[in-house]
């Protein structure tokens, strides 16, 4: 999904997640109204890496991930030995394994990206929603991030404001403005001059590579 400032992304997210109520309308999850399920099964079926400081939090980056498998575990329940096997399981996919030991907060930011991706996973969920997952990172982590979610053979539900990312590993892109879906589309077809200089009042021009993906390259603003 593709965001500008004041959109409702954070308010739409919440519903998601149910971190706020729903009063008029409604999410299903694989056909299921979302207010059917517990909160423990819907955290089975959506995992959630939210826009958010743990920089501060004394934890390995092994007890970090361990947290993705809460929804499995009764309170005061401790880690079994299978939890432990799938969260060292998914360190390895995003390439932190060596890494169990350490703490948290003393990874760099692209680091600490993938620890949370690894916590996702960890989540055993099928869906993933990621809330600009590349905010604050360098070009090469914010690639190297996409490249890692993108290998992961789940749906994804992801916010962007970096609209050459969202083009680049997106499927299919929604563009919320002023809290409605004013296009939606595939990359090609949402990437346009009109559309950019309509909802983001950019003037811009577009470069397609040969596999149909736009390229945006900014000239000016609009007024």
């Amino acid at each position: 999904m593709a965001i500008k400032a004041m959109s409702g992304k954070t308010t739409l997210l919440k519903h998601i997640y149910r971190a706020l109520p729903l009063e008029k309308k409604t999410i299903f999850i694989n056909g299921t109204e979302l207010e059917k399920f517990s909160y423990r099964d819907s955290a089975r079926q959506i995992t959630v890496m939210r826009q958010e400081n743990t920089s501060d939090f004394d934890y390995t980056i092994l007890e970090m991930v361990l947290m993705g498998r809460s929804p499995y575990r009764r309170f005061f329940e401790s880690d079994t030995a299978d939890d432990k096997q799938i969260a060292l399981n998914a360190l390895k996919f995003v390439g932190m394994e060596e890494y169990a030991g350490r703490y948290f907060a003393t990874l760099s930011g692209g680091e600490k990206q993938r620890v949370l991706i690894a916590r996702s996973l960890a989540q055993e969920a099928d869906i993933l929603i990621l809330d600009e997952p590349t905010n604050h990172l360098d070009v090469h982590y914010q690639w190297a991030l996409m490249d890692v979610i993108k290998s992961l053979n789940k749906t994804v539900f992801s916010v962007f404001r970096e609209l050459n990312l969202a083009c680049s590993f997106c499927d299919y892109l929604f563009v919320l403005s002023e809290g409605a879906i004013v296009a939606q589309g595939e990359p090609s077809e949402i990437c346009t001059p009109a559309l950019l200089a309509d909802v983001f009042r950019i003037d811009v021009n577009i470069i397609t590579d040969e596999d149909n993906i736009p390229y945006i390259v900014y000239k000016r603003t609009l007024g």
